[in-house]
Parts: C-alpha cells; structure tokens; sequence
C-alpha cells in the first residue's frame, strides 16, 4: 500500500515547513489529488487513519482529499476539455492530445490550524 508512504512524505513535508508548535495546532490538511496520480482517496484516507493510530502523529487532524479531473488543452485549437473514460482527445475539434494540463497532481493545497492559546 503506497498510500501510507505518501501519508508519510506529507507528514514530513509539513514537518520542514511548520514548527512544533504550529503542528500543534493543526486541524485540517487539504489535498489535491488527479486522476492520473495512481493514489486513491479512500485508501489514501485509511492510510492517513492508521498513521494517525500507529505513530500518534497529527492526532485530531482530518484530511480533507479533492479529487481532480484530467484537462488537456489542445495543441491545435487550444481549447481545454476535460477527459472522460480515458479519451485523450479534443472536445472542441475532436483531434487526439496528450497535453494534459491537470490530472497528475498530489499536492498539499491547504493547512488549517486553531487560533493559538493566549498566553
């Protein structure tokens, strides 16, 4: 399961970005996730779960997962159209493309913390 990888490598990576104690403070991780990534939600989601349960890491904190379409944007008519079933293709002109402008993605979008404790 790679998805428990991937939970650690968005842990780590939050971890050189914020301090202890923002990480404290954490209450939400926001995801952008495309079609084309190869991770899905759910699994992504239980994942996320047991690293919370197995190495007490971000107790408390949800995962919020986006899932994003595939677009392509023609080299021909320049038109961006979003692929269903796999169709790498024009929805303007109808000419194959393997632009893809959107769908790859695995991306942190969004962290949210609670307001901090006064002292």
């Amino acid at each position: 399961m790679h998805e428990v990888s991937l939970v650690r490598s968005i842990a780590a990576t939050l971890e050189e970005a914020f301090s202890a104690e923002e990480l404290m403070r954490l209450t939400n991780i926001k995801l952008r996730v495309g079609l084309l990534s190869n991770v899905e939600p759910v699994l992504l989601q239980n994942a996320f779960g047991a690293v919370q349960e197995g190495e007490g890491k971000f107790a408390g904190v949800t995962l919020a997962v986006e899932l994003l379409p595939i677009l392509v944007e023609c080299e021909i008519c320049g038109h961006r159209s979003q692929i269903d079933n796999y169709k790498f293709a024009c929805a303007h002109c109808s000419r194959p493309t393997s632009n893809v402008v959107q769908g790859n993605e695995l991306l942190i979008h969004q962290v949210e913390f609670s307001d901090p404790l006064p002292t």
